[in-house]
């Protein structure tokens, strides 16, 4: 896999596709995944398009630790961008990965062509039984805590020993990287900006999120002066719950078609 040295870390990404002169789709990660979380959008939309993704530092087969807020994140994102000279893209982020996406469309928005945020939000505002999962995170074995926050993140029914896989793949993601990364997404807070997004923009959720709530997203929506809403059947994975309804979502997004 190509990599990329930036700020003392290596990030691990794939390239792939035409290059027609689409702009390039570039999928960014959750807390605790990588980037074969959008294995299928990857097979689908690499046929005809030029399609990035990559694995945030200290996750998946990239390095690197010490990054403390969302932005540093995106600083990362583009930073891969520029390296690989993609002035203008569209943009797809997955929870956290949503929430650098976010970053990127305020902080640059002339590099931004579409914006496709899947389970994710403006604010960050915890249930109780969420504050008390991470408030244990200290006195339980660090496995038990990954568990624990990946079984929750899928909606009833999906298969164990897939959920076992993935609780596996975010357990060898370095504690150190797991909590500092929690605490960047607790500070992180653009709901009273997002009005400035011009962006034509995607929202995908899950009705059955209990990580990110439904309701947090919508009022996110509400502020949003061009967003379309589309909601699916699933918990908060949605990449793996219902890749094929996700995949069909950003295809008529991308096409003009109503979600």
């Amino acid at each position: 896999m190509p990599q990329l040295e930036v700020d003392g870390a290596t990030l691990t990404y794939d390239d792939e596709g035409p290059r027609d002169g689409a702009a390039p789709l570039v999928f960014v990660h959750g807390w605790t995944a990588d980037r074969h979380r959008w294995d299928h959008q990857l097979d689908h939309f690499a046929r005809r398009r030029r399609v990035i993704r990559l694995d945030l530092r200290g996750h998946g087969e990239s390095s690197g630790a010490g990054v403390r807020t969302v932005a540093a994140l995106a600083d990362d994102v583009l930073a891969l961008l520029d390296h690989l000279q993609v002035e203008r893209c569209v943009l797809a982020g997955h929870s956290m990965g949503g929430m650098i996406a976010q970053t990127i469309a305020l902080s640059h928005p002339a590099r931004v062509e579409r914006l496709v945020l899947v389970g994710t939000i403006g604010r960050m505002t915890y249930s109780r039984a969420r504050g008390l999962l991470m408030a244990a995170s200290t006195r339980v074995p660090y496995r038990l805590f990954i568990a624990a926050n990946i079984r929750r993140a899928f909606a009833p029914g999906y298969p164990r020993e897939e959920i076992r896989r993935y609780i596996a793949a975010s357990a060898a993601v370095p504690r150190e990287v797991v909590m500092t990364l929690y605490g960047a997404m607790r500070a992180f807070d653009v709901l009273d900006r997002v009005g400035e997004i011009r962006t034509p923009t995607l929202l995908v959720h899950g009705t059955r999120d209990v990580q990110l709530p439904l309701a947090q997203m919508l009022r996110m929506a509400t502020a949003y002066p061009d967003a379309v809403v589309r909601l699916i059947d699933a918990g908060h994975e949605l990449p793996l719950e219902k890749p094929r309804e996700l995949t069909r979502a950003i295809d008529r997004f991308l096409t003009g078609q109503a979600a």
